[in-house]
């Protein structure tokens, strides 16, 4: 597999040979670099940045050094699988907090409800699902149980407007590419989702950035985007944002929801997270039901292994041009993992699973809460995910080289940039470590290192 990749760098951000090695490692982290990817010739690379060819010598040297690529003799420079993660990971002395992961809860009568779950499918009409193909959108039964599971957050949607999709990633792409154009421009937070940013550059799409602040995206900020770029749409996270974890006052999704009225512009709610909080704030969809499109996927609030995402429609449109998007680019969700998602949601195993996942999820803020500076962290006691502003004596390419080098996998915000510089932050993810214990000595790791004084070289080469 070759490509062309391009690392966004930038000298501010220190030496540029480990800026290009820190933009390869969250590519990799992201999966917007698979194994086997080839990546360009160091001259070319060094022709595409404008910089000197022994800067990407050192770069791809560094990679190496991490074990982040290969080189094959006469083929190439080639990006290399990546070490296990989860419990065989923390075999092998690595926490991997790169991943954002659900936390692993401990409750085996519960995993064993899971599975039997999937056994009576077996015994029902299996062979039916493994056998046959079924339409773009999902089977009517599917749709039926994604209703009931949004219930709670977007109320009676009725099946009609709903339809399963193969996760949120093929969700994102087909929605996208039904509603935007190549060329066109839609809006996202100044930090997104990595994932977000992979579809717009596969489709030659346009992302323009919106400010943020401690709340979330700045309403003004929008309002200054519609007028000035007029976007076809908003692509937000509201709830939990990944990476920062602010979630979007009332007020805020009120005024949103005005602008985007004034300009004409449709919103992608991406509740990834949504579902965590116990005592959520209105959704965009329930705000304004006949300009949003919702996505709410499984994966953060169930089983990553369910590739299986519920996306609503705007009263008043049709589903068949997602339908059709999702016809051309996946055929159609996996009516396996479909009916494994709908049997829980309907036996109740869903919802015990998210409460499990809920309780895990805020014993391991404590922790959080325990071990790193208050000042520096940004989080939420409902989510899994932790935003840490680093101090002045470092900078966020230096620390992950560092943590690395301990086995500590985070990931750098430039992953999550849009445009302009990216802060001194990093992204940790807390469900990843196979037990308290493991996290434990990982954020003590992080907090150690916190107090420490770069030892990077200033230099710039």
């Amino acid at each position: 597999m070759t490509a062309n990749w391009s690392p966004s760098v930038s000298k501010a951000a220190g030496p540029l040979y480990l800026a290009i090695a820190d933009a390869l490692s969250s590519d990799i982290a992201s999966g917007r670099l698979p194994a086997g990817f080839r990546l360009p010739p160091q001259r070319t690379l060094a022709d595409q940045l404008g910089i000197d060819f022994t800067t990407v010598s050192r770069a791809y040297a560094e990679a190496r050094k991490r074990g982040l690529v290969e080189g094959r003799v006469g083929q190439g420079t080639y990006v290399r699988a990546q070490r296990p993660t989860g419990a065989a990971a923390a075999v092998a002395g690595i926490i991997d907090m790169s991943m954002n992961l659900p936390p692993r809860f401990n409750d085996p009568g519960l995993a064993a409800k899971m599975w039997d779950g999937i056994d009576e499918l077996r015994a029902g009409d299996g062979l039916e699902l493994l056998m046959r193909y079924q339409e773009a959108g999902g089977a009517s039964r599917d749709r039926a149980a994604g209703a009931m599971w949004l219930a709670p957050r977007l109320g009676d949607i009725g099946p009609g407007r709903l339809m399963v999709c193969p996760g949120a990633q093929g969700a994102l792409l087909a929605l996208i590419g039904a509603l935007a154009a190549p060329g066109e421009t839609i809006c996202a937070e100044a930090l997104t989702y990595p994932g977000l940013l992979a579809v717009a550059e596969h489709l030659r799409i346009g992302v323009a950035g919106i400010a943020m602040d401690a709340q979330g995206l700045i309403p003004e900020a929008f309002e200054e985007i519609c007028r000035e770029r007029a976007p076809k749409l908003l692509y937000c996270t509201p709830t939990l944002h990944n990476p920062t974890t602010a979630t979007l006052s009332h007020a805020r999704r009120e005024r949103i929801v005005s602008i985007a009225r004034q300009y004409n512009v449709l919103i992608v709610e991406d509740d990834a997270y949504g579902a965590l909080p116990g005592n959520p704030v209105a959704t965009f969809a329930a705000l304004a039901p006949d300009i949003v499109y919702h996505i709410a996927g499984l994966a953060k609030c169930v089983a990553p292994a369910l590739r299986v995402a519920y996306v609503v429609v705007p009263q008043g449109r049709t589903t068949a041009h997602l339908a059709g998007a999702i016809r051309a680019t996946a055929g159609m969700a996996s009516p396996l993992t479909s009916a494994i998602a709908t049997r829980w949601i309907e036996n109740g195993v869903a919802q015990s699973v998210l409460a499990a996942i809920r309780s895990e999820a805020r014993e391991r803020q404590v922790i959080v809460s325990r071990i790193l500076p208050a000042k520096l962290v940004q989080a939420n006691p409902e989510g899994f995910h932790v935003w840490l502003k680093l101090p002045g004596h470092w900078n966020r390419s230096d620390f992950a080289a560092r943590l690395r080098s301990a086995g500590i996998g985070v990931v750098t915000s430039d992953a999550f940039s849009v445009v302009g510089p990216a802060p001194e932050a990093v992204r940790l993810g807390l469900g990843a470590a196979p037990d308290h214990a493991s996290l434990s000595a990982s954020l003590e790791t992080v907090a150690e290192l916190l107090a420490q004084q770069s030892t990077m070289s200033p230099m710039v080469v």
